[in-house]
């Protein structure tokens, strides 16, 4: 081959790999590659996966320890005010992390306990608020006229009402009546009521949000070419404007499960969520107020696990929301 032939050759492919350097990226894989750069956001991620694995993994973890989150022990705590024994909350060999006062119960085996319902209640109540904040959202912000306004003053007349009275006065009744309906008992008509609840006064608040995001991709160039191809509304709203609106969701996900976990402790510790002996981090919390001044730990702890869990989820939600944002640095 003549040296002109070769240096055609060479000429033709130096294209071909320069263009392989600089291929472009997808969305995902520079958010992807911005967190994984974010030490914070690693070690986020690292905590909420441990905290997750040690929950569903709690029945066997106790079994090795050898403690059980509902067994009154009377041997842990002293006969006058009902004290644990020992110093720290009675924490021991026995048990790592101290009792109960006044019941003996293994905290360890308690906070692991609480941790798989609060979990539990979290992430379905944050799957349900998702899926209607972002249904109502996409129809809401693509219709016109009679449709948006009045899914719009539904969301005005949900977030109207005042969730805490509501949650106070309603919670007896309506366990009562999902018992009756589901004929279930009174544990899992507490949680389905906690997470109907949540959800049902959680979704207006994403639902605006994608509204706002729906009333500006709709005018885009990609929408009216496919509606001008001729594509059904359920096409354009689930298969066009959908996938653009993954990086709000995501970030918004990510801040609503701490939302969630924390209004279930705040309403197990208001005696609205979980009856006792069922383990639940609100619940432990109420009850170590009164034993504050004597024993610390018993609020230390678990109140420590529970501020542990919900800043790991809003740190993550942060750098979650700066790895999607596209006026952020190039990954």
């Amino acid at each position: 081959m003549s040296l002109t032939s070769d240096h055609a050759v060479e000429s033709a492919a130096a294209p071909t790999g320069e263009a392989s350097e600089i291929a472009g990226r997808s969305l995902t894989q520079i958010a992807w590659g911005r967190l994984r750069r974010d030490k914070v956001a690693l070690v986020s991620i690292t905590v909420l996966v441990v905290i997750v694995f040690v929950a569903l993994l709690a029945p066997l973890i106790t079994r090795i320890v050898g403690v059980d989150p509902t067994t009154l022990n009377s041997k842990t705590v002293d006969n006058s005010g009902g004290l644990p024994i020992g110093n720290l909350g009675g924490i021991s060999l026995d048990h790592p992390l101290g009792v109960e006062p006044g019941t003996g119960r293994d905290l360890f085996a308690r906070l692991l306990y609480g941790s798989r319902i609060s979990l539990l209640i979290a992430i379905s109540a944050t799957t349900i608020t998702v899926v209607l904040g972002v249904t109502v959202g996409i129809i809401a912000g693509y219709s016109r006229g009679w449709l948006d306004a009045a899914l719009g003053r539904l969301m005005d007349v949900i977030l109207a009402f005042p969730l805490i009275l509501i949650l106070l006065a309603l919670s007896n009744v309506l366990t009562q009546r999902l018992q009756d309906a589901f004929h279930i008992g009174e544990l899992f008509a507490r949680i389905l009521y906690l997470i109907l609840v949540l959800s049902f006064f959680g979704w207006p608040y994403l639902a605006r949000i994608v509204r706002g995001q729906v009333l500006s991709l709709r005018e885009r160039e990609f929408v009216e070419s496919a509606v001008s191809m001729g594509a059904g509304t359920p096409r354009i709203l689930f298969r066009e404007i959908l996938p653009n609106l993954w990086a709000p969701i995501l970030v918004y996900s990510t801040l609503l499960l701490p939302t969630f976990i924390a209004a279930e402790a705040t309403l197990s510790f208001l005696g609205v969520g979980l009856v006792p002996p069922t383990p639940s981090w609100g619940a432990m919390l109420a009850d170590s107020v009164a034993y504050f001044h004597v024993d610390p730990a018993f609020l230390f702890i678990p109140g420590t696990y529970l501020f542990f869990v919900v800043l790991a989820f809003n740190l993550l939600g942060d750098s979650v929301r700066d790895a999607l944002d596209p006026r952020a640095g190039r990954g």
